[in-house]
């Protein structure tokens, strides 16, 4: 009888970051115009961008993602209000076609969920009644007007170039940011560990495409396409 495979059991909450690991929710203060300034750069452990601290007024303090060149006692303007410099705040409707933002909202006042990775930029490259923005990835994506972000790109784009020199070291960067290391591939495990394991040289021993109705147990590789839905228009009287 075989094991359960190494996926099974880490359990459903396989791939979420501790919560020990944040610091905090990292939004935009709900303020529709005003000027903050940064009291500090903090290390988040469970996010690959340093944070900042900011003061807001009548607001208090928030975490924000720290854009690459902010500076501690750096003051920031929120709002419609601001001009667009590096670590200010706006709506898309605001911000000059081609500058380089970060942290954009999906819908106005949600807080920012797109860019938010070290190192990464997205480019403004259209403006009008639904603004263009080209992300990281090369996808062209829409938003709304009254959508906020921050300009400028985010900081630590430089973590994947330091040298880790330690297994053990790889190990607790991505147990902080719930990445398992090492990742063992299928066939280099024994025929009870995985279904792809065993016999006298590494293969899959099989197709490598399973149904999406195969047991947990079963379904590992590629999971077979779904059938194409042909759309019949109807014809026209």
């Amino acid at each position: 009888m075989g094991k359960r495979l190494l996926q099974q059991r880490r359990g459903a909450k396989k791939g979420i970051s501790p919560s020990h690991r944040h610091r905090g929710d990292v939004v935009y203060p709900p303020v529709n115009s005003g000027e903050g300034k940064v009291t500090d750069l903090i290390h988040a452990p469970g996010r690959t961008t340093p944070l900042a601290t900011v003061n807001v007024d009548g607001h208090g303090k928030v975490l924000m993602i720290a854009a690459e060149g902010l500076k501690v006692e750096q003051s920031i303007r929120i709002g419609e209000g601001a001009t667009p410099e590096v670590g200010s705040v706006l709506p898309l409707k605001n911000i000059p076609v081609g500058t380089h933002i970060f942290n954009i909202e999906s819908r106005p006042g949600d807080g920012g969920k797109f860019v938010r990775a070290a190192g990464m930029g997205a480019t403004l490259v259209s403006a009008g009644a639904r603004p263009v923005v080209q992300l990281p990835s090369g996808q062209f994506k829409s938003f709304e007007p009254e959508c906020r972000a921050t300009v400028g790109r985010t900081a630590g784009g430089g973590h994947k170039t330091k040298p880790l020199a330690k297994a053990g070291k790889k190990h607790k960067i991505g147990k902080s940011k719930a990445a398992h290391y090492p990742r063992v591939r299928g066939v280099a495990m024994n025929a009870v560990s995985h279904p792809h394991g065993g016999g006298g040289h590494q293969h899959v021993g099989g197709p490598s495409t399973v149904s999406a109705n195969a047991p947990p147990g079963r379904k590992v590789g590629r999971l077979s396409p779904k059938h194409k839905r042909i759309k019949r228009r109807k014809s026209m009287r």
